[in-house]
């Protein structure tokens, strides 16, 4: 009985000790996103962003949800479809995950005789989990090259 004893406060101390493995799945949360994205669904795009959201696109940064829904979300989503992404690295924890890679976008003209272009860049996506155990979107930066015409 001493040994079950000793065994039994073992495992508790073990299981106390270690840390959580309870990570999110970073594809499924970039799936939303994009979805979202193709869907022109700007009230999911904003449900994802945390109140804290950063947005950086060379010299543009944006701080805050209000303000990165309202310059990047709502100005950009009318411009841009079928945005893909190709993943390069992706990490996550149980409280911070990112996914970084290559993106193409296609660009819709302001006039419609104008011709249609697309856009291609890196990209880089920092989700961090919440006190209410949701994951938000933290911290967007693109680097975009010069968009082309699309033949």
């Amino acid at each position: 009985m001493n040994t079950s004893i000793r065994i039994l406060l073992a495992a508790t101390l073990l299981a106390s000790c270690s840390q959580s493995t309870d990570t999110v799945n970073i594809q499924d949360l970039n799936r939303q996103f994009i979805n979202a994205w193709n869907d022109k669904d700007s009230t999911k795009i904003i449900s994802l962003l945390a109140d804290d959201a950063h947005f950086l696109q060379g010299s543009t940064h944006f701080k805050g949800k209000a303000e990165v829904a309202d310059k990047w979300v709502q100005e950009t989503l009318p411009t841009l479809t079928d945005l893909k992404t190709n993943v390069v690295s992706s990490e996550s924890d149980s409280h911070i995950a990112y996914e970084a890679g290559t993106f193409s976008v296609d660009v819709l003209p302001l006039n419609p005789k104008d011709p249609h272009a697309y856009g291609e860049g890196n990209y880089i996506l920092l989700w961090k989990k919440g006190a209410d155990n949701t994951w938000k979107l933290s911290y967007a930066q693109l680097e975009d090259l010069p968009v082309q015409v699309k033949n």
